[in-house]
């Protein structure tokens, strides 16, 4: 997996993403976080800046972290609770650290950062060893939004201001997808792409199985807002077996 998170874009990175941080937000997420935890320790994979491990550990709960970018993992130590927060350096696909864990969490649509469908089942498999019998695995994901997609059209827009565009672009032949960003920054334009791996909840089920793990709760959000063929993303509960 590369880093596609560097200096650049986590120089920017809290702002650029400013409504994810809204307590309305992270709270709920917290909340369920904290529940499944259940007294025990939390792994984020894509631990990022903090946004969720910071208030979960105020919250009492021990979490550890793995980054692939030392750039987003110092703006974690710089803000406070920060440096309280073990954090390991390393593709959260294969990295491993020490002890069992209650949950492990990947949220914010970050399983895609992994582009082929053998980095996502190595991402499960790495998260069922690191649980205790009867831990959690917790994704959150955007369902694939291919239904905006009519015939011969292979980009959707998703944002735009007057200084921002961005845009994705689909290859539904190998389920591969960009996101693209255009900005005016100072006058000057900067364009960046990350590359993504758009999967489907049937696949993450199946990636679980393969871990070992069973579905236990799939919601379309943090609220628990039940999932239908109309939700835009989800929260899935995967548990491992206690026996």
């Amino acid at each position: 997996m590369d880093d596609h998170f560097g200096e650049q874009v986590a120089a920017r990175y809290d702002e650029s993403s400013a409504a994810m941080f809204e307590p309305d937000v992270v709270g709920p997420a917290v909340d369920l976080l904290a529940e499944l935890a259940d007294g025990g320790r939390a792994l984020e994979f894509g631990i990022g800046t903090g946004r969720i491990a910071l208030p979960l550990a105020r919250r009492g709960v021990p979490v550890h972290g793995i980054d692939l970018s030392q750039a987003m993992v110092d703006r974690l130590r710089a803000k406070p609770g920060g440096d309280g927060i073990d954090v390991t350096l390393g593709d959260f696909a294969t990295t491993r650290v020490d002890g069992s864990f209650s949950v492990a969490y990947l949220v914010f649509n970050t399983i895609m950062n992994l582009t082929t469908q053998a980095e996502q089942v190595a991402c499960f498999t790495n998260a069922a060893t690191h649980l205790a019998p009867g831990g959690c695995f917790v994704i959150e994901v955007g369902v694939p939004d291919l239904r905006s997609l009519p015939p011969g059209q292979t980009m959707v827009p998703f944002q735009r201001s007057s200084t921002r565009w961005a845009f994705d672009h689909y290859d539904v032949a190998t389920q591969q997808m960009s996101s693209n960003y255009l900005e005016v920054i100072d006058g000057r334009g900067e364009y960046r792409s990350i590359p993504f791996r758009y999967v489907w909840p049937a696949e993450l089920d199946l990636m679980a199985q393969l871990a070992g793990l069973r579905l236990r709760h799939r919601w379309t959000d943090w609220t628990r807002t039940p999932f239908t063929h109309e939700s835009r993303k989800h929260v899935s509960v995967w548990e491992k077996p206690a026996a």
